[in-house]
């Protein structure tokens, strides 16, 4: 890496082909204050400049993919010509993609009139224009010159970063007029939503139907763009500007956009129908130490498959019953209703002065008899920004007061009821184009949302409006506006519901696997990063699914150059993973993502669903170099000569030795003493036992002195004076001052700390500290095995001792891969201790039905709700999909009679006959609104994407053909997207190529306990095949894999030894006995 601060992270705001092209750079003119740090390099390629034959000196490389066009451009936007200086030092003001500096960007010799073809409202780099607030954007002087103040006619006020109903646009220096080809006709899209959709980010344009919701937010600026008595234009445009028409009532302009970093502090405009309500919320990061301030808080399906956060169009999932109680509950003094609940997000609100009800009947009831509004508050118990908001707003008396007396307040965890989450963050995301947790989301009576945001400051700063104001405003505007509320919240579900629709359309077929495929690899190999890994620059992701697809593309293009690149991208991206920051290298297991590009400062929570799929994945990659130098030869033609040298490159233990350290930390950590799995640990923890407030990382992270105290072993062979702590501290960037950058630790959290991150590989270290490279090992293991033992006696981070059927389903999966990838029978016998769990506790035998959630109870019990809630769609598709790979590692029958016993009842309570695809709730709970299906992967994949490769595997085990069918009827409802833009969906993507090149049926005959039949189960072990369900044929003609498959009685073992047969479309091969034609035949 060059030294300063690279150009290339700011030329990326999210995936490429979610942003407009960058403009191409011309010297500027004039010259800018100078910065303390340039934020250009010092030798770019030419590739950024105006025409190739007169490039400056010093640009900053930027991959192919980032190039831009060779349009001309007004000097003003270039981001990177030499006359130019930022105003920050790591970011340039007039950069489309950056966060304006903190300094205002007035040129020294300004021009004398801003270029025609921009508004002087619009760019940031007049000399009329200053950045409000640190690290935000541009915004008006509290008395902008006359010329410079727009007409009603020339500016919408939704482009307008600076104006009360506005979204900020990280990318202010935009023309006024996006190109035409951005565009929708004016009945492509529903006139109600399209002024609410603006994302606040150049990712997609606000108004085109079928946009992807942005990975990034708005920016939360602290301090508001505008002054105490703006200019009356600002406040107001025609209706004829408005992206749709005026169907909007005025009143809920303002209300419907959490992400406006401000409102006119104290004033209601009058709008044509009535009073405009100034609203507005910080949508926040967690946390905002170590991410940049236009972040969401999030995670599960709150991240997508481009790796970077983003608040989609989240599902709906079943709601049986409510999680509180039926009944007023005796609540103790000091208590409110939570005090009831089993689960820990809602225990950590329990002695708030806030009258909180969990949702339920008896919270609706009180809404409806009293009239009240209904505040809805969502998170998790590892949500740092919901313990913000909880310690500011939730603990003050004066705010419970108003909650009180003004609201009904509800309380959801959201790990708990995915299916209210989903629901209203849907309309959260539609309105503001972001979200995150904690969600608020104030509702009617009949619980219809009007108003919503994230996070919200407990009291209004400069120009800021606070929680405070927010509830006593809505309470208001519900007395004197009651009718428009309620007829425009109507107005909203409507259109909600339209735009949420996923179905069949006529007689659309499955579409081409070999488009699909090539579309998903093309769109991610244009957001790789080439250097570190992973699928965006900050922050960044682990994104399992889409290392999985990688995997497929690689086995069905071996030979190909495309199929290489594919195996590269994904095993460069897994070993950068383990290298990083991200990675627990003292404790074992993964924080939830990167705060930066490279790996290295992550959000320090675990969850769960991250490990099981990062053990999933690191096991396959194994799998995959272990047998790739056996399946080659079978390769015609041989394959590409690059993927010899990426499996050099790799390693041989490094991809076990990860998956191992991830198994370890939840058979350690995350693990029930039943045998069921733990769903998270916090990221805020004490610093000391002596502490008296928590610190996000606190847990994890170390001071240099620390090191050297603990590690003060002279080391004999290394260079003179060389102590155990020198090597330790070099081989994992340890520095005297800390290795974390002020830009990630704004509220100086960190300050003197280390993340500890592989800065060197061991073969350098052990060169520049004179060592043998084989005793390096040793002495790392040494030095990790004394700090954890220091970290053992710090305060541990809050656990959430939740167990959940679908996050149970995906370690499940995790252990058994591991299993059979490793040859590690523990691990196997570790996945079927958890589904004898599940089965025990989180089962209902009567009815079929799978259960929620069960919880860790007093003497470690476990516990169920007085009212147990029902599994979702993603309980059914992760528990089936485990007991699947449960059964191909054990080969115990019952685990696959119980897969297919749940298919059926999955098929029963989600699948929609009209419209085919699994809805992720069940119908007849009134208290839901919408009925939804996932439409992207995430953080884990939509059910409906592993419901098709589930629907494959069982229709190979029961031989019923009208599981493939529907699997076939999922991927037409969702072919618009798989072939757009189907990098949104690379788990259903990768589900295509399964489903047309038919899952091979691989039959062994043999008895498990003689060794032929071992060695034969364990080349299939070998072989990484995405397309095969394995079976074992034992003889008993009266055992359930015969009675679903009456054509295992027809096979039998060839000279009495243990025989294998590969079959597919009702066929199958001749039958062979050795380990090495098998092999062969397994190649796809």
């Amino acid at each position: 890496m060059t030294s300063g601060i690279p150009c290339t992270p700011l030329l990326h705001s999210s995936h490429p082909l979610l942003r407009p092209r960058v403009p191409t750079c011309v010297p500027a003119p004039q010259p800018r204050i100078p910065a303390p740090q340039p934020c250009v390099p010092a030798s770019p390629p030419v590739s950024l400049h105006l025409s190739p034959a007169s490039p400056p000196a010093s640009l900053c490389p930027v991959p192919a993919s980032l190039r831009p066009s060779h349009a001309p451009l007004h000097p003003l936007l270039h981001p990177c010509a030499p006359s130019l200086r930022p105003c920050a030092p790591a970011m340039h003001p007039c950069i489309p993609s950056c966060v304006p500096a903190p300094r205002p960007c007035i040129p020294e010799s300004p021009p004398a009139s801003p270029p025609a073809s921009l508004h002087p409202l619009l760019h940031p780099c007049t000399p009329a224009l200053c950045p409000c607030a640190p690290a935000m954007h541009p915004c008006i002087p509290a008395s902008p010159p006359a010329s410079l103040r727009p007409s009603p006619a020339s500016l919408h006020p939704h482009l307008h970063p600076c104006i009360p109903i506005c979204i900020p646009v990280p990318r202010p220096c935009t023309p006024a007029s996006p190109p035409a080809s951005l565009h929708p006709s004016p009945v492509s899209l529903n006139p109600l939503l399209c002024p609410l959709l603006h994302p606040c980010t150049p990712a997609m344009h606000p108004c085109i139907p079928s946009c992807i919701p942005v990975p990034q937010p708005c920016i939360p600026v602290p301090r508001s763009c505008i002054p105490a008595s703006p200019p009356a234009s600002l406040h107001a445009s025609p209706a004829s500007l408005h992206p749709g028409p005026a169907s909007l009532h005025p009143l809920l302009r303002p209300l419907l956009h959490p992400c406006a970093p401000a409102l006119h502090p104290a004033q209601q405009q009058q709008g044509p129908s009535g009073p405009l309500l100034s609203l507005a919320t910080e949508s926040r990061c967690r946390p905002a130490r170590t991410l940049p301030p236009h972040l969401p808080c999030a995670h599960g399906r709150g991240f997508s498959s481009l790796g970077t956060p983003r608040c989609a169009f989240l599902t709906g999932s079943a709601a049986m019953a409510a999680g509180g109680t039926a009944s007023p509950p005796s609540v103790p003094r000091h208590a409110n209703r939570l005090v009831n609940e089993k689960s820990p997000y809602l225990l950590q609100h329990a002695r708030n002065p806030v009258d909180w009800y969990p949702w339920g009947q008896e919270a609706f009831d009180k809404a409806r008899k009293e009239n009240k509004l209904i505040f809805l508050s969502v998170g998790y118990s590892t949500c740092h920004w919901c313990h913000v908001m909880e310690e500011e707003s939730f603990k003050n008396k004066e705010i419970g007061d108003i909650m009180n007396k003004n609201f009904v307040c509800i309380k959801v965890d959201r790990e708990e009821r995915p299916d209210v989450d989903k629901v209203y963050m849907t309309f959260v995301q539609a309105t503001s184009g972001g979200g995150g947790w904690p969600m608020s989301v104030w509702l009617t009576p009949d619980l219809k949302p009007f108003a919503g945001g994230t996070y919200f400051p407990p009291e209004d700063g400069l120009h800021r409006v606070g929680f405070r104001t927010v509830l006593l405003r809505i309470a208001e505007q519900w007395k004197e506006n009651k009718d428009a509320l309620l007829e425009n919240s109507q107005k909203i579900l409507e259109a909600l519901l339209r735009r949420s629709e996923i179905r069949v359309r006529g007689q659309e077929s499955p579409p081409p696997a070999k488009e699909v495929m090539a579309t998903c690899f093309q769109q991610l190999s244009s957001s790789y990063d080439e250097e570190y890994g992973g699928f965006s620059e900050s922050p960044k992701f682990p994104t399992p699914v889409n290392l999985n697809f990688l995997f497929t593309y690689w086995a069905l293009h071996r030979t190909t150059p495309e199929g290489a690149r594919a195996l590269q991208m994904a095993l460069h991206t897994l070993r950068m993973m383990a290298h990083g920051g991200i990675h627990d290298h003292i404790a074992q297991g993964f924080h939830r993502y990167s705060t930066d590009q490279h790996w290295h400062v992550p959000h320090f929570e675990k969850m769960l669903y991250d490990q099981g799929q990062l053990a999933a994945a690191y096991s396959r990659a194994f799998q995959l170099f272990k047998s790739e130098s056996r399946t080659l030869p079978c390769l015609s033609p041989p394959p590409c000569p690059l993927v010899t040298s990426i499996l050099q490159i790799s390693g041989d233990r490094f991809f076990a030795d990860v998956a191992r350290d991830v198994l370890l930390y939840v058979s350690r950590d995350l693990s029930d003493q039943a045998g069921g799995f733990y769903s998270a640990e916090d990221a805020d923890s004490y610093p000391t036992t002596a502490s008296g407030e928590k610190r996000e990382g606190a847990f994890c992270v170390w001071a240099a002195e620390e090191i050297r105290t603990l590690l003060p072993d002279p080391v004999e062979g290394a260079t003179e004076g060389t102590t155990l702590g020198d090597v330790f501290m070099h081989h994992y960037g340890v520095k005297e001052a800390g290795n974390v950058s002020p830009v990630k630790d704004p509220h100086q959290e960190l300050k003197g700390k280390n993340v500890l991150t592989v800065r060197c590989s061991p073969e350098l270290t052990a060169a520049r500290l004179g060592l043998e490279p084989g005793r390096l090992g040793a002495l790392l293991r040494e030095g990790r095995r004394r700090l954890a033992a220091a970290r053992a006696q710090r305060p541990r981070p809050h656990l959430d001792t939740k167990m959940l059927a679908a996050w149970n389903g995906l370690m499940i999966s995790g252990f058994a891969q591991a299993g059979v990838a490793l040859a590690e029978q523990g691990y196997v016998s570790r996945a079927a201790r958890a589904a004898a769990f599940l089965r025990r506790h989180l089962f209902q035998p009567t009815s079929g039905r799978l259960l929620r959630s069960c919880y860790r109870g007093g003497d470690d019990a476990v516990e169920q709700s007085t009212v147990p809630i029902q599994g979702f769609l993603e309980d059914y598709v992760f528990v089936i999909q485990a007991l699947f790979d449960l059964y191909e590692a054990s080969l115990e029958q019952g685990w696959l009679e119980w897969a297919l016993q749940l298919q059926h009842t999955q098929d029963k309570l989600f699948w929609d006959p009209e419209g085919a695809a699994y809805f992720s709730s069940e119908a007849g709970d009134s208290s839901l609104l919408l009925r939804l299906k996932d439409d992207q992967d995430g953080a884990e994949p939509t059910p409906n994407s592993v419901a098709v490769t589930n629907l494959l595997r069982a229709a190979s085990y029961s031989g019923h053909m009208e599981w493939v069918e529907k699997a076939g009827q999922i991927l037409a409802a969702f072919s618009e997207r798989l072939r757009k833009i189907p990098i949104t969906l690379p788990e259903m993507a990768r589900a295509t190529a399964v489903f047309h090149h038919t899952l091979k049926q691989v039959v062994i005959c043999g008895d498990p306990r003689e060794e032929d039949t071992k060695e034969m189960l364990r080349c299939v072990h070998s072989v990484f095949s995405p397309n095969k369900a394995l079976m074992l044929a034992d003889g008993d003609s009266a055992g359930f894999l015969y009675r679903q498959l009456p054509f295992l009685a027809s096979l039998e073992r060839k000279d009495g030894k243990a025989t294998a047969y590969v079959c597919s479309n009702f066929a199958c091969s001749l039958p062979v006995t050795s380990p090495q034609e098998l092999r062969g035949m397994l190649c796809p």
